[in-house]
């Protein structure tokens, strides 16, 4: 029961907790919560659960900034294809 508690008490922390922030920067903080904790798991099997985290941590910022490069050129050109078809069809081409 407690740890069902404390896991509660954290996922609401966590959730609020980003609320004032960048896109880029909730992106860049999921990454690395996941790498840490996919690292701490997979540092544990190999004996050493801090380095595997660390290791994990690193791999998730870099993913996170991968992913949000990604989205933002998605969204660039989203945009620029809508501006394109709305100045299509205002001058009739």
């Amino acid at each position: 029961m407690k740890h069902a508690s404390a896991l509660l008490l954290v996922s609401a922390l966590a959730v609020t907790g980003c609320s004032d922030m960048s896109p880029t920067q909730q992106r860049v903080l999921s990454g690395a919560a996941i790498g840490t904790a996919g690292g701490a798991v997979l540092g544990a099997i190999g004996g050493n659960a801090a380095l595997g985290a660390v290791a994990g941590g690193v791999a998730g910022v870099a993913g996170g900034l991968i992913y949000d490069q990604v989205k933002k050129n998605e969204q660039s050109s989203y945009n620029q294809g809508y501006a394109a078809g709305r100045h299509s069809t205002q001058t009739g081409n």
